[in-house]
């Protein structure tokens, strides 16, 4: 058992039977009365988002989250086969448990897998990829009626907004927390 003392950001918890993956965590002492510690908590099956506090000190069950890295090798079905790096084992990761990062990922990509009793809870990719637009519009000279930016497939299927002067071809980098554009790489 651990208190809410120990609780840092990513730390998994099991509440009610649940497991729940601490997204932001704030330790608050007011004035007048006890300490607590004000949370937001990660469903780490569902995606539902709750907040909840504790009191400071309280005892807490966290959970053990194994975080490992696997190599993405490709989609079998509606899941995801992945290797794993050190002993080339292969596991098949659900598609509901890859959610949007499937958006993201390229064969032979490495990702994290988080882990808890054998079972997949969700995955972490880096912070942004590189990826290639396979289409987008052409661009006109001078439009700027759109807020200079225009919709663009990318390698993986993924949709997302990029200015005006990039083309079919083009090598972008992408969050892949927000699927927002990061500027162009160039090879």
């Amino acid at each position: 058992m651990a208190t809410t003392n120990d609780i840092k950001n990513g730390t998994v918890l099991k509440i009610d039977g649940q497991l729940w993956s601490t997204i932001e965590f704030q330790h608050v002492k007011p004035g007048k009365g006890g300490a607590f510690v004000r949370t937001k908590l990660r469903n780490v099956r569902s995606g539902k988002v709750v907040d909840r506090t504790f009191n400071a000190g309280a005892k807490i069950e966290t959970a053990t989250v194994d975080r490992s890295d696997y190599q993405y090798l490709y989609q079998d079905g509606d899941s995801f086969v992945f290797m794993d790096t050190k002993t080339y084992d292969q596991i098949n990761v659900p598609e509901l448990v890859v959610g949007d990062a499937a958006n993201y990922m390229l064969e032979s990509q490495v990702a994290t897998i988080a882990m808890h009793e054998g079972e997949p809870l969700y995955i972490e990719l880096p912070a942004s990829v590189v990826l290639e637009i396979t289409y987008t519009e052409p661009g006109l000279q001078g439009d700027r009626s759109t807020g200079g930016t225009k919709p663009a497939t990318l390698e993986t299927g993924a949709q997302i907004q990029v200015p005006l002067f990039l083309e079919q071809g083009t090598k972008v980098k992408v969050d892949t927390r927000t699927g927002d554009y990061l500027g162009r790489v160039n090879d």
